[in-house]
């Protein structure tokens, strides 16, 4: 009898052990977790997107994509999906957009993690992302003048592993202007170039106790070449937040998309700059209703 009190003793003290070490070892990783900076380049490529650049004029179909993304540089590879709904509410004049990311996949090498004040260097399960809510006014539609649209986008709270510097778990928000006019447009429509821009503010909560917001204004220009079922649309975008702590991203971005009977494939690639440090490949499917 006496080997299985001894048995019970030993089990219990490693238990108690174990339960001290992870308790110990807890303690550093949420000291950690205070020294995240909330920027751009020191978070996973979904945690603070650059707004998309849309082309001045509101469309009247239904949209629902899905897209397979890779973004890379020297610290960090990551793979996700990204999926979004577009949903026209008054014909020509308003329409509602949302979207979310999941990643599958990510590694950032040890260099990386201690910069980013992150947990781990991967990931052990898939990780959600921001849902995305936008909604689209279509203020001015003049062939003779510009197209103009007002957006309005706020980022919910929902990404997960804050701790590992995927996303901030804190809301956002941003409200711009976009533009767009032809340049050159065939009578029967069948080749075109626009011209499209975008300007307006830009707003994420942080951790930081004297700022409790980071405010950027955000940009875009871009041209839009179409012929036939073939489109090619590319910009330049980004924002520039006020702190200069990593929050001043900066984006090339080039699409190219072919339509058949209102089914679109596209592939996009993105080449980051400044403190957007990613580059980024995707191909996507798009069905219209």
């Amino acid at each position: 009898m006496l080997y299985k009190y001894a048995l019970l003793f030993l089990l219990v003290t490693l238990s108690i052990g174990a339960i001290k070490a992870e308790s110990e070892d807890d303690v550093p990783w949420r000291e950690e977790m205070k020294k995240l900076i909330y920027s751009p380049r020191y978070f996973g490529p979904n945690a603070l997107p650059i707004p998309t650049l849309h082309t001045g004029s509101v469309s009247n179909r239904w949209e629902v994509e899905v897209r397979g993304e890779y973004h890379h540089y020297s610290g960090d590879k990551t793979k996700n999906w990204y999926g979004r709904l577009y949903i026209p509410l008054v014909n020509n004049r308003v329409g509602i957009e949302v979207s979310c990311t999941l990643e599958t996949e990510f590694e950032t090498t040890p260099e990386t993690k201690a910069e980013r004040f992150a947990a781990g260097t991967k990931n052990w399960d898939n990780i959600l992302g921001d849902v995305i809510i936008g909604t689209h006014y279509q203020i001015l539609r003049s062939e003779k003048w510009v197209d103009l649209v007002g957006r309005m986008y706020i980022r919910t709270a929902t990404g997960q592993r804050l701790a590992l510097a995927r996303y901030t778990d804190a809301a956002g928000y941003w409200f711009d202007l976009t533009f767009g006019k032809d340049l050159l447009k065939t009578t029967d429509g069948t080749a075109s170039l626009r011209v499209h821009g975008m300007g307006g503010f830009y707003c994420w909560m942080t951790n930081s106790l004297v700022h409790r917001q980071d405010d950027a204004y955000s940009y875009a220009i871009g041209l839009t070449g179409k012929y036939k079922n073939l489109m090619l649309q590319t910009d330049y975008a980004g924002y520039t937040g006020y702190e200069n702590n990593g929050d001043r991203p900066r984006v090339l971005r080039s699409n190219l998309s072919y339509e058949l009977k209102k089914n679109i494939l596209s592939f996009k690639y993105s080449h980051g700059m400044r403190d957007n440090l990613y580059d980024s490949y995707s191909i996507g499917y798009i069905r219209c209703f």
